[in-house]
């Protein structure tokens, strides 16, 4: 049963990416279907595997011993407060490690070994995907830098794209998210779902992406200029990337306040005058497209409003929503895992104002043409962490 609904919502996915296509003529069939099986096979390898268990264990592993050192740090600026109860405060838990991991991040890049893996995971991929090398560059980098910075280091061919080239450069950005973040996901959800998550979705933005925007990469088109960064010494590249870090949790903390404070509102004012909150509402109207990922009927309504969050708000806010009802026993394995895969992308409508401002503070131009097909660009995404989490609802 679970193969037919998964070849339901594949059906689905691909029929609605179809309809929105520019170049149905276009498509290239064949990079497709590598990738689709490129996917299943690692969803499997990932979670059915004892090398995948291990791999995921290994990078999990990895992640606790960095929130722990950066504990260290917390620790030391706020005192008792984290010694008194380090799983209820979410900012200093969850947001404030992002400042360490950021500063690591920073110094992966001074010494050259991030822009060297980038790179050459890019190559690869350009040559499975059937697209440029800088589609597959700027994907992998979208996953390491996150999705505004990574326009800065492509910054000198941005003005020179065209529509179509913009538009998936934009799209993986958005169906992406920072490696600097990771460490926080992994607090909130199941870390096995997350790193699952980062693999799928790299392909999944090039599969949407070639039937939305299908195209041809010429030979003399197919160039990657790599912006360097401006020379700092050590200190001043740390410094700034500390500060970018502590700059990123402040804005997701802010945000999550007044998201989530909106929504309590939403929820009381529906309650009062419905008799059913905002978010149960969205449950319904998502439910659909809950259960053709695979997720049971009788969790549909509730998962489709945890998927409503994310597309409405922003991923932590619907973390934050599944990790309650996590603790609180009331979903099945299945549901948590196709849930968690689909929260895992910056896919939601603050994302389009932030990467057209990207853009636009780099080429004012190729800025508006971003916000002209900015809603489908979250189109696009959104299809990604269906098609994502699909794929994974085959192996649970």
């Amino acid at each position: 049963m679970n193969i037919l609904i998964a070849l339901l919502g594949l059906a689905v996915v691909f029929g609605l990416a179809f309809v929105a296509s520019n170049g149905r003529k276009k498509i290239r069939y064949r990079p497709l279907i590598v990738m689709v099986v490129l996917q299943a096979l690692l969803a499997f390898l990932l979670l059915n595997t004892v090398v995948g268990t291990t791999l995921i264990g290994i990078f999990s592993k990895t992640f606790e011993t960095l929130l722990e050192y950066a504990y260290e740090g917390i620790g030391f600026v706020f005192g008792g407060i984290l010694a008194e109860g380090r799983a209820a405060i979410f900012f200093l838990n969850v947001l404030m490690p992002i400042v360490f991991i950021s500063a690591l991040i920073g110094i992966l890049q001074y010494i050259r070994v991030l822009p060297f893996i980038i790179r050459y995971i890019g190559l690869v991929l350009s040559k499975i995907n059937g697209m440029g090398k800088l589609e597959s560059y700027n994907a992998v980098a979208s996953a390491v830098l996150g999705q505004s910075e990574v326009f800065i280091s492509v910054k000198k061919q941005i003005g020179l794209l065209p529509k179509h080239r913009l538009y998936t450069l934009c799209a993986s950005a958005m169906s992406t998210v920072s490696m600097s973040i990771v460490g926080a996901y992994m607090g909130l959800i199941p870390p096995k779902y997350v790193v699952t998550a980062l693999v799928l979705n790299l392909f999944g933005g090039f599969i949407i992406a070639s039937i939305i925007n299908p195209y041809k990469v010429e030979p003399e088109e197919d160039i990657l200029e790599v912006q360097e960064e401006e020379k700092q010494s050590f200190f001043e590249m740390l410094g700034e990337y500390i500060m970018d870090g502590f700059k990123v949790a402040i804005i997701v903390a802010a945000m999550l306040i007044g998201f989530v404070a909106l929504i309590a509102m939403l929820n009381g004012i529906f309650a009062t005058i419905f008799g059913i909150s905002f978010q149960e509402m969205l449950g319904y109207v998502f439910s659909p497209f809950a259960f053709i990922m695979g997720i049971p009927w009788n969790e549909a309504v509730t998962a489709g409003g945890i998927m409503a969050t994310k597309l409405m708000t922003n991923e932590f806010a619907a973390m934050v929503s599944l990790q309650s009802l996590i603790e609180a026993g009331t979903l099945s394995e299945r549901t948590i895992g196709i849930v968690s895969v689909f929260l895992v992308s910056f896919a939601n409508f603050s994302s389009i104002g932030i990467i057209a401002g990207a853009v636009k503070g780099l080429h004012e131009k190729q800025g508006n043409v971003v916000a002209r097909f900015g809603l489908k660009l979250l189109y696009g995404a959104t299809l990604v962490s269906m098609l994502s989490a699909i794929i994974v609802g085959l192996f649970i």
